[in-house]
């Protein structure tokens, strides 16, 4: 799945309970070039990759959320289901224990600023996937 010139952004699907932190989340990666999904919870994100994975190009998710899915779950299943798919989780509570984490994921401590999280995506996003603000 490589991204041509001129082909349109990719998506991003970002998963936080805290409106405002979301919202901050979403800005940032509009701002990176990402067009966005959202979801307020582990549930309503599996749904939305259910229906958008093959355009979907980066988890973003919180871990402490309401549902049945946390945000560890969420990252295992995505890459169990959809490998294609690079992820990042963010928390300012809960560290990654030993298989929380798919292989390949990336954790970002909360508060993260831009920077930190353009940085990390510069890292883990294959060129292909990159949106045209994170290419050098």
């Amino acid at each position: 799945m490589s991204q041509q010139p001129n082909a349109p952004a990719p998506y991003a699907l970002v998963v936080d309970d805290d409106a405002l932190i979301r919202m901050d989340a979403l800005d940032i990666l509009s701002e990176a070039g990402f067009r966005t999904f959202e979801a307020a919870d582990g549930d309503q994100a599996m749904a939305v990759l259910g229906q958008h994975h093959a355009s979907i190009v980066l988890l973003f998710t919180d871990v402490q959320m309401p549902g049945s899915r946390n945000g560890f779950a969420v990252a295992r299943e995505t890459a169990r289901h959809w490998p294609h798919i690079s992820i990042v989780v963010a928390s300012g509570q809960a560290r990654p224990c030993s298989g929380d984490l798919p292989e390949g994921a990336r954790f970002l401590g909360k508060p993260f600023s831009a920077e930190m999280i353009t940085n990390h995506l510069r890292e883990i996003l294959p060129d292909g996937q990159k949106p045209e603000p994170l290419r050098d």
